[in-house]
């Protein structure tokens, strides 16, 4: 039955994904903005919805180390699976300005969030975790992406009605624009739901071959709640929605970090648990990689370095499992 569940939850997560992913290229052309500004805010918003939820959920119960480990090891499978593989299908090209404003962006958030992890080493705390001022300053950053996004959304929208002539554009209609926001909504429901029941299927299956409890929350744990990304990301890539599926891994990490985090520590203390520097030093490694290779090549993420960024995680993920396991 566990087998049954997780195709089925496969399958759910490819179907949901494509619906996700064509709504969202369809209301980008409705409201006459880029696919890129699409996938920073609803796709990315939507597909990080499991994060928040686990970690909201952690916090209300004190388990601190689940909200760290989810965020964590979610924003390196973004970086290290989701872009990995998605550039081994079809070789991703970098807009200038994911490079100028976007990356630069999430490389600030993930260098506040390891800085932040590391009190004992600055003399600030006699513990490492994130309080509830941490939380603030990651909220009001978070606060400044949205203005700074919302800028550009609606710069976008002015460009294109001074261009296109009122009633020029077919699919700018309401009903058009309804379907659009349903396919959306439909799509980021069938994710959620189609990750949760992936990973019950997983766990159920690693149990039965007997993997250990800690193994599986290092890994099944957080790739699955990147799995809506994973998802929504491939169907971009192959049906050329590069720029969707860019938009989706580096608005999910910001949204993780900033709001996630932000968030989560507002309501309880995340502390950083046994492992958790190296955790923060890796992520923030890959986040720095990730701009390497955007801005090499013309701007365009090659399959030799998808397939580092993926081996990257893929060796520090068996690490730490090799580790969690002999502990």
């Amino acid at each position: 039955m566990n087998l049954f569940w997780l195709i089925l939850g496969l399958a759910l997560l490819a179907g949901a994904g494509d619906v996700l992913v064509r709504g969202a290229a369809g209301l980008a052309r409705c409201l006459g903005i880029s696919s890129l500004a699409i996938g920073l805010t609803v796709v990315a918003f939507g597909t990080s919805a499991p994060e928040l939820a686990v970690n909201l959920l952690a916090a209300m119960r004190g388990s601190s180390s689940i909200s760290f480990g989810n965020i964590m090891g979610s924003n390196m499978a973004n970086i290290g699976v989701i872009v990995g593989v998605t550039a081994l299908i079809r070789p991703v090209q970098i807009e200038r300005q994911v490079v100028n404003r976007e990356l630069p962006m999430m490389l600030l958030a993930t260098v506040a969030a390891m800085v932040m992890g590391f009190d004992v080493a600055l003399g600030q705390h006699a513990s490492d975790s994130y309080d509830r001022a941490d939380g603030l300053v990651l909220m009001l950053f978070f606060l400044v992406f949205v203005y700074y996004t919302i800028s550009d959304l609606r710069r976008q929208r002015a460009n294109n009605a001074t261009a296109e002539p009122r009633g020029t554009r077919p699919d700018a209609h309401p009903r058009s624009i309804a379907r659009h926001v349903a396919m959306v909504a439909t799509g980021i429901v069938g994710l959620v739901v189609g990750a949760e029941i992936t990973v019950d299927g997983a766990i159920g299956v690693a149990r039965g071959l007997g993997v250990s409890e800690v193994v599986i929350g290092l890994t099944l744990v957080a790739v699955g709640t990147s799995l809506p990304e994973l998802a929504a990301s491939l169907m971009a890539a192959v049906r050329g929605q590069i720029d969707l599926a860019v938009g989706n891994v580096i608005g999910s990490n910001i949204f993780n970090l900033l709001l996630v985090a932000g968030l989560t520590s507002s309501i309880r203390a995340i502390e950083v648990p046994a492992g958790g520097h190296l955790d923060l030093l890796i992520v923030t490694a890959l986040s720095f990689l990730l701009l390497l290779v955007s801005v090499s090549n013309s701007r365009v993420i090659i399959r030799i370095e998808a397939a580092t960024l993926l081996l990257v995680y893929l060796a520090y993920i068996a690490f730490r499992s090799v580790v969690a396991f002999a502990a």
